[in-house]
């Protein structure tokens, strides 16, 4: 394991982060300020509770959730991508460095981003409810995990764009919509039948509904399903990666 390469790599990305920090900062905090006026302001003084806790705290982990998806497979694919734009994953390739040390270069580096916001969407959140965390090792699991697997299917992204334009289809067409349908601002026991069925074809409700568990202690899915189920997103996307590097698709071609 060549870990200077790694760190390179990961400092370059964190160094383009921290440019920007003030957006990086403000963003997430007006973004989930608007989120509980709106949310739980207007909404929240129709519906007082959802499975026993008050509906501002349990949109929170839906917020993280939204946010850290988004962020993390954006800040991927973008790291990945922009060398390609230039060039500059040609001697990338060339030097002697490893797939896996490339991976680990840059999911890290978003990965660490996307953690990042998430802690800071959760503080903004103490200053709007009075929020109580069950499981708090099983929390930072989740959010770990989720930052990890949502950055390796940025990585895939940003291999497969061709353009700028593409390497936002994937967050805002596809992750976002199944944010939003996957339970993030209710329970999928408030569905009607047929849809709670239909939802559970949404693989993000079992992600949120884990790292709602690791907050309140209720889940709309068993914790070891959720756990099974981002095990095995985190699997697919590694295999897919794998054999990105083995045959050259997109980078060599």
């Amino acid at each position: 394991m060549n870990i200077y390469a790694v760190q390179t790599i990961y400092r370059s990305e964190m160094k383009r982060f921290f440019r920007t920090i003030m957006q990086s900062l403000i963003s997430p905090v007006i973004s989930t300020s608007l989120y509980f006026i709106v949310f739980g302001a207007a909404i929240g003084s129709r519906i007082q509770e959802v499975e026993g806790v008050s509906y501002g705290a349990f949109i929170v982990p839906g917020l993280i959730m939204l946010s850290v998806m988004t962020q993390a497979t954006s800040n991927a694919s973008f790291g990945i991508y922009f060398p390609k734009f230039t060039g500059t994953i040609y001697e990338l390739l060339s030097a002697p460095v490893n797939f896996l040390e490339i991976v680990l270069g840059y999911v890290g580096a978003a990965a660490t981003k996307a953690m990042f916001i998430g802690v800071i969407i959760l503080i903004t959140a103490f200053f709007f409810v009075d929020l109580n965390i069950a499981h708090p090792i099983a929390m930072v699991a989740f959010l770990v995990m989720t930052c990890l697997s949502f950055s390796l299917l940025g990585f895939i992204i940003g291999i497969w764009a061709g353009n700028f334009e593409q390497l936002q289809l994937i967050p805002l067409l596809v992750i976002t919509p199944l944010v939003f349908l996957g339970g993030s601002f209710y329970s999928v026991s408030m569905l009607p039948g047929i849809w709670q069925t239909i939802a559970m074809f949404n693989p993000v409700v079992y992600l949120i509904s884990g790292f709602r568990w690791a907050f309140f202690g209720v889940a709309d899915v068993d914790i070891t399903v959720s756990l099974a189920a981002i095990a095995l997103f985190t699997g697919a996307c590694l295999a897919v990666i794998w054999w990105i590097f083995r045959t050259g698709w997109r980078i060599r071609q």
